[in-house]
């Protein structure tokens, strides 16, 4: 999958927006995810979880935010990750 890449907070966080439309029901999400992660919240619009030492953000629009996290390949790579286990 394709990504654009956009650095938020100082540089410390990274958001990953699919360049394809992607949809996210954030709440079946959270179910698919529950065993990786740590979920602090979900609802129709977003995901927020501790994963892989990082707060992660999945939003019902398809994209994710990794807080802290500097490294696109790195992000490109968790996001790939990510979305395969919630699209299947």
């Amino acid at each position: 999958m394709r990504f654009s890449i956009t650095r938020l907070c100082g540089g410390k966080a990274l958001m990953v927006t699919p360049r394809d439309t992607v949809n996210v029901d954030t709440r079946k999400a959270a179910e698919a995810l529950s065993s990786d992660a740590e979920i602090k919240s979900a609802d129709d619009m977003m995901l927020v979880m501790l994963w892989n030492g990082m707060e992660v953000t999945v939003y019902a629009q398809g994209k994710i935010m990794f807080h802290p996290l500097e490294g696109r390949d790195a992000a490109v790579a968790y996001a790939n990750e990510l979305l395969g286990v919630i699209l299947g």
